[in-house]
């Protein structure tokens, strides 16, 4: 089959089509023959050799995939081939025609939701709905503000904030990254471009602020989020490309907690709710994951520069 590559950390052209072996299902594994592949951030990351989870190289990319079940090892029951499933990780790489998975990393996929947008699913949406509920501790009536709501998180963010009965601020940079965001059920939209664009908060929200941020920029946005937030806010850290400068008087102002968060430290349990809760949403058509480019596979290196470009309009999806 073939499978992108990398066998050193560097830019998005140390990625490669190679031929590798088909993987084959021990017990409790199984093979998806994989439709779709979602590219995050956080693959670019990895690639480049700045994050705390490197891959042994040689390694194939990605944990975001979509496909149907092909075959399955000794052991399992509950799924069977030919069923329609997401992946939320994989044991050989999610970059590939076929990707080996251990039972617990792949869930049903309902007949509305294609495979390109299944591939969206896992990263994006497991991160919001634990950033909201897990971390922030989110309740109906409370105001989210949503950074970067224009990208797979943000949009995802939007969709389950909406659903739950907050009020959703979402911000994106550009005319058509917020009409996108309207359209996926904010209530008010800001230019973060604009110099001047939190001080419309205090106008949205009656001089309270807001209960909860999600913020995917914490090197250039936090310091400027404490001074929106309401008493006893949360900001929730998704994203950070550096150091920040903050005033802990914020914080100490507001009882505000500031949370960090990594999908990678969820636990089996915490995961249960999180699929449950996704499912849900898919199969009553509430979660709507909205693709902005799809690229051959091949394309690896051009999807990594794109996912780390701003201006963000959904999800990067590569076909096999």
């Amino acid at each position: 089959m073939k499978a992108i590559r990398v066998h050193e950390f560097g830019e998005p052209d140390v990625m490669r089509l190679e031929e590798v072996p088909d993987p084959t299902p021990g017990p409790g594994q199984v093979v998806v023959r994989v439709h779709a592949v979602g590219v995050n951030p956080v693959d670019a990351y990895i690639r480049a050799g700045l994050y705390n989870r490197e891959a042994p190289v040689p390694y194939t990319p990605g944990s975001d995939a979509a496909g149907v079940i092909e075959a399955v090892g000794e052991g399992i029951s509950k799924i069977k081939v030919g069923d329609r499933v997401y992946t939320a990780g994989t044991i050989t790489g999610a970059y590939a025609e076929r990707a080996l998975c251990t039972l617990s990393q792949v869930h049903p996929l309902p007949e509305r939701i294609s495979f390109a947008q299944g591939a969206a699913i896992y990263i994006p949406y497991a991160t919001a709905y634990r950033a909201l509920f897990q971390r922030a501790q989110a309740r109906a009536a409370e105001t989210v503000l949503v950074h970067g709501a224009s990208g797979g998180v943000g949009i995802a963010a939007v969709q389950i904030a909406r659903a739950a009965g907050l009020t959703v601020i979402g911000t994106a940079g550009t005319d058509r990254g917020r009409q996108l965001v309207l359209e996926q059920g904010a209530h008010h939209v800001l230019d973060h471009r604009a110099a001047d664009y939190l001080t419309q908060i205090h106008a949205l929200t009656d001089e309270r602020g807001v209960d909860v941020i999600l913020e995917m920029l914490a090197n250039a946005n936090l310091g400027k989020d404490l001074g929106v937030l309401a008493k006893q806010g949360r900001v929730v850290v998704i994203g950070s490309r550096g150091p920040v400068h903050i005033d802990p008087r914020d914080t100490m102002t507001r009882d505000a907690s500031i949370l960090g968060m990594l999908l990678f430290n969820v636990t089996d349990a915490d995961a249960a709710p999180i699929h449950a809760a996704l499912y849900a949403g898919l199969d009553n058509g509430t979660l709507r994951p909205v693709i902005g480019q799809e690229l051959p596979l091949a394309q690896a290196p051009r999807a990594h520069q794109a996912v780390m470009e701003p201006g963000a309009h959904g999800k990067i999806v590569l076909k096999p």
